[in-house]
């Protein structure tokens, strides 16, 4: 069985005492493609390195995280630009727009979200979509912005029913993680109601961790909980779950 984590913080450092042991971990899960979202430039040099440690089993994104777009956003979205021209990489993300946190920095979070989105269709790669109580801002760009060849995921999918038709009809995949095992996480109660094909798997460790974890750091191995309650949703097999939600994530990815 082949699982997919499309979302995971594994540079993080709350995995610096013993990241080779979550690693060895996830790789015994049968987790083997891990796709690593970008927060801000300080970040990179442990990016990079985590690809040369694990080559075969990490994918990097590049992006500015809109939790992280401040006053030097000009800089940052500079130093995007110089890596994605310099260094291989799978998608442009993680990026979006956040109100949770700070609602005072709407408009620099729209303009680095539309910056972003160039960039990755002058590349050619998908993005990875950052959402906090900001669904109608992030349905506004997307519907400036949307392509034929403009692809990627709603990391941490929780949005409705509605929003979740709303965010595939611009070709986006739904990420679905640990939320999904939550009592009060909802999206369960409908998710039967999206075909699989629009669902890709993800842990956003070392945050949000599934049951019976909640609560703790959140590791890779963990997502086999998702691919358990999945299998419970849509009446499949675990198999299919990882199956059929590892070629979505090729589509995304194209790897």
């Amino acid at each position: 069985m082949i699982i997919t984590d499309t979302h995971t913080h594994l540079y993080s450092d709350a995995f610096d005492e013993d990241r080779e042991e979550v690693m060895q971990r996830t790789l015994d899960a049968g987790v083997s493609r891990l796709f690593i979202p970008a927060i801000d430039s300080t970040y990179t040099a442990s990016m990079l390195q985590l690809e040369k440690d694990y080559p075969k089993h990490v994918f990097l994104m590049m992006g500015l995280h809109p939790t992280h777009v401040k006053e030097n956003y000009k800089e940052e979205l500079e130093h995007v630009v110089k890596m994605l021209a310099s260094h291989k990489f799978y998608a442009v993300g993680e990026i979006g727009i956040d109100l949770y946190w700070d609602k005072s920095t709407l408009a620099i979070q729209q303009e680095a979200f539309r910056e972003q989105i160039k960039l990755a269709k002058a590349y050619k790669l998908p993005i990875v979509i950052h959402c906090r109580e900001a669904f109608d801002e992030i349905f506004e760009i997307l519907e400036e912005e949307k392509a034929d060849d403009l692809r990627g995921i709603f990391h941490c999918f929780s949005g409705t029913l509605e929003q979740a038709h709303q965010a595939i009809s611009y070709n986006m995949k739904l990420g679905i993680g640990g939320v999904a095992t939550f009592k009060n996480g909802k999206i369960d109660q409908f998710l039967k109601a999206i075909d699989l094909k629009h669902i890709v798997l993800e842990t956003d460790s070392p945050y949000l961790a599934p049951k019976p974890y909640r609560g703790k750091r959140n590791e890779s191995s963990y997502i086999l909980k998702v691919v358990e309650k999945l299998s419970e949703i849509y009446e499949v097999s675990e198999q299919k779950i990882a199956d059929i939600t590892t070629e979505n994530s090729k589509a995304v990815f194209g790897i």
